[in-house]
């Protein structure tokens, strides 16, 4: 959330305005009714949200949930594993855009240290939070010289660095599409220094082509949404803080379940509504001369 824009003047939702616990863990019971059985606490920075060990514990114990996980800048990940753990979380994914302090502090800009990251996916293994995905996003020309680093810090951890596309999402963060390294150069840049071979997914729609390094010690991901959109297999939905339903991370508007819930709407039939009809496939259509009609929602409102 780039601060010349959400700077010490911006004005935030009133708490009345972003949705309860209670209301969050009621629309995941109602989408795990519907088969869904992954569940994502994102952000924004979640571990911001007052009581987040709460809405955990609600949504670890909603049927047919099999896998809760919730990614973090991990900047209050440290002190908080251990109780969220406690409470139910499964996994964590800890965004990390490199582990050399000068290229974290310029992509960063949040004035705590690598460091502090490194240590709090140990501390967040250690309270059985694993397997740790870390995800890095690269931009050519900023932190694609630090690929290898990362994938040589992580390597033989059990931890699994995904290296993620730079994407056009939303209107902050300046994208143009020669800023993009493809995932291909990505693992062709590892794979000369450390011997890759494929892996199969392991469930359908899953986002990441794996890797695993040949001598056995762990693997790799990449995401390639620019270069190799998925669209068609896409199966995931997202809510914001706010209760708007979206079904795809560069659309320009969502669904109010919000004023539904509270006005006693079958929140059930409106989800099946707007699952039914959905045909998002921007990232099947993009190109560098991409006109949208409409504002694309900020990647910091619904995560990625």
């Amino acid at each position: 959330m780039p601060k010349e824009i959400f700077g010490k003047d911006y004005e935030f939702l009133a708490r009345d305005e972003i949705l309860g616990f209670d209301e969050i863990v009621h629309i995941a019971r109602l989408f795990a009714e519907r088969g869904v059985e992954k569940i994502r606490i994102t952000g924004g920075e979640p571990l911001l949200r007052k009581g987040i060990e709460d809405l955990v514990a609600g949504l670890s114990g909603i049927s047919g949930v099999k896998d809760l996980t919730l990614t973090t800048n991990g900047s209050l990940l440290a002190r908080k594993a251990a109780a969220l753990a406690a409470a139910g979380l499964d996994r964590v994914t800890v965004s990390l855009d490199a582990v050399d302090e000068p290229t974290f502090q310029a992509m960063n800009d949040v004035g705590y240290p690598v460091g502090a990251v490194l240590n709090a996916i140990e501390v967040a293994a250690g309270a059985g939070l694993s397997p740790i995905k870390v995800n890095c996003v690269v931009q050519k020309g900023v932190n694609d010289h630090a690929v290898t680093d990362m994938a040589r810090h992580f390597k033989g951890t059990g931890h699994i660095v995904r290296f993620i596309e730079f994407m056009d999402v939303g209107n902050t963060n300046g994208w143009r599409l020669d800023d993009v390294l493809p995932a291909a150069e990505i693992v062709r840049m590892i794979d000369e220094i450390f011997p890759l071979e494929p892996v199969p997914p392991l469930y359908p729609g899953e986002v990441a082509n794996r890797f695993r390094y040949r001598d056995g010690s762990g693997e790799v991901g990449v995401i390639a949404s620019v270069t190799k959109p998925f669209c068609g297999a896409c199966t995931r939905a997202r809510i914001s803080a706010e209760g708007r339903l979206y079904t795809c991370l560069f659309a320009s508007k969502g669904e109010d379940l919000r004023g539904a819930i509270r006005e006693g709407v079958d929140i059930g039939a409106v989800i099946d509504r707007v699952w039914g009809d959905r045909d998002d496939r921007y990232s099947e259509m993009r190109s560098s001369q991409t006109v949208r009609i409409g504002a694309p929602v900020e990647m910091s409102y619904i995560g990625g």
